[in-house]
């Protein structure tokens, strides 16, 4: 196994991003916790992942999320210094509602920072929640009663990046009416189909329910006339066609015959 995913709060969306990386990516291997008491997970976890992680060669990505202090594992088990070291920021405590100032706990934030100086990618689920961290932590520091240390956002920001938490769309073909249904099952027919089609199909536009001849648009003046008979047109369920009987020259001076021409209406039924 090359992953190595952690989680301290399995639970809510921090078990969806588990989870769906655990179906994506093949060559990985999870360990978490049950989502319940954060505050305990916050400060005690580290201590439970150096024992339930067992060494292993094979691992080169150690992902997890912010509930864990990332410095604290690292420190406890160094075989895992050498991984490239993802943490992921659901919410950060730097700027996580409270009822007062005075009520913030100073540790779990702290406890956020140590970890992005170790991480080497730090990944937020939002512009917001990386801009309001970053740009937090200067004032966050500054609660320290002295020797504050300076410019810690700065060695931050180089590794932060926002990867937007990743959504699975369910199939909801069965709650559309019959004819949408039926619109769904020709247009997955014609994304499927071999291509076999016509020329005139294979190069137009991605729409698959638009096709236009290759004739240039002056053909279609020059034969707008009141004398002129047209055929009857032939309809199929994604286009009309129209063939129009080629025009007597009256001058040897118009370029050659009139070819058929085929009319497409881009109706959206």
């Amino acid at each position: 196994m090359s992953v190595l995913l952690l989680e301290a709060f399995y639970g809510g969306s921090h078990k969806q991003l588990v989870d769906l990386l655990k179906e994506s990516v093949e060559d990985c291997v999870s360990f978490t916790l049950p989502a319940k008491k954060w505050h305990w997970r916050a400060r005690t976890s580290a201590l439970y992942f150096m024992q339930a992680v067992p060494a292993s060669s094979s691992y080169r990505v150690l992902f997890t999320s912010s509930i864990l202090n990332l410095a604290e594992l690292v420190a406890l088990r160094p075989d895992l210094t050498r991984l490239k070291k993802v943490l992921y920021f659901h919410e950060n405590q730097l700027v996580y509602p409270v009822r007062k100032s005075q009520e913030r706990d100073f540790q779990y934030g702290y406890n956020q920072i140590l970890s992005c100086l170790v991480a080497d990618v730090v990944a937020f689920n939002s512009a917001f929640n990386m801009e309001s961290f970053l740009s937090s932590i200067s004032t966050f520091m500054k609660t320290m009663p002295d020797h504050r240390p300076k410019d810690l956002d700065q060695l931050i920001r180089p590794k932060c990046r926002v990867l937007h938490f990743p959504i699975r769309f369910p199939d909801v073909t069965r709650f559309l009416p019959a004819h949408k249904r039926l619109r769904h099952s020709v247009r997955c027919d014609d994304i499927h189909a071999p291509a076999t089609q016509s020329h005139v199909q294979s190069s137009a536009p991605s729409c698959p329910e638009l096709t236009i001849d290759s004739e240039p648009p002056e053909k279609i003046v020059s034969v707008a006339g009141p004398q002129q008979s047209l055929e009857p047109m032939s309809v199929t369920p994604r286009q009309e066609t129209l063939q129009i009987q080629p025009v007597s020259r009256p001058s040897g001076d118009e370029r050659g015959s009139l070819q058929p021409l085929h009319i497409v209406w881009p109706h959206r039924w």
